[in-house]
């Protein structure tokens, strides 16, 4: 029998359409970097994740780093689906977004652009998809807040601006996520709602209520 680099061992050979093995791949890699981080993003990692042999992995991502940049890109689309929802008022939108945010399931995300960020001194297409991927966060809160501001939902004068002051406080929150101790103070776990509702002249309590 012709062996083959999709068989596991004592398995009957499996062959994929490309975009189905491409997108397990893919797939296989972003869970790494949620949870070991993308340092640990290897060929064989992610080959053996799904039961193949390296070999079929560099078919579709020639080298580790085009597969760690693609891993990161996928983490971080699938962070801005869940945490920027497309239905629901303007209200509602927000309130889901600083909840995620605030909630400890959102700590590998957390970790996972901190990890990117620090990556990217180093590896300057890395850096090129963590700006774009900055880029696409701020479009979709931006077009949120806009829509709060056209209906009448929020009290900002620069919509941009309070873009700007919302992520900029998902990151402040995120930022001690590697912290062993931990914050435990009550201003450190509303962070992100207080300077929501502040940035976008929502009385205090607005988001909770929503």
């Amino acid at each position: 029998m012709v062996s083959s680099p999709e068989v596991r061992a004592g398995a009957r050979r499996v062959r994929k359409h490309p975009d189905e093995r491409r997108a397990e791949i893919l797939a296989a890699a972003a869970d790494i970097a949620l949870a070991e981080g993308l340092e640990r993003i290897t060929l064989r990692a992610v080959a053996e994740r799904i039961g193949v042999r390296p070999g079929l992995i560099t078919h579709y991502y020639p080298s580790a780093e085009d597969l760690v940049i693609a891993a990161f890109v996928r983490a971080a689309e699938g962070e801005r689906e869940a945490a920027y929802p497309a239905e629901g008022t303007s209200l509602a939108r927000i309130a889901t977004l600083v909840r995620d945010m605030e909630a400890p399931a959102s700590d590998p995300v957390s970790k996972l652009w901190l990890n990117a960020r620090h990556l990217s001194r180093f590896t300057p297409a890395l850096a090129e998809a963590v700006h774009e991927q900055e880029k696409l966060n701020v479009a979709s809160l931006l077009a949120i807040i806009e829509a709060g501001v056209a209906d009448g939902t929020f009290r900002c004068d620069d919509p941009l601006a309070a873009c700007v002051r919302i992520l900029v406080a998902i990151d402040g929150h995120g930022a001690s996520v590697n912290d062993v101790g931990g914050f435990t103070h009550d201003a450190y776990a509303r962070f992100v709602t207080d300077t929501a509702e502040w940035a976008l002249g929502l009385a205090p309590g607005a988001l909770a209520a929503a």
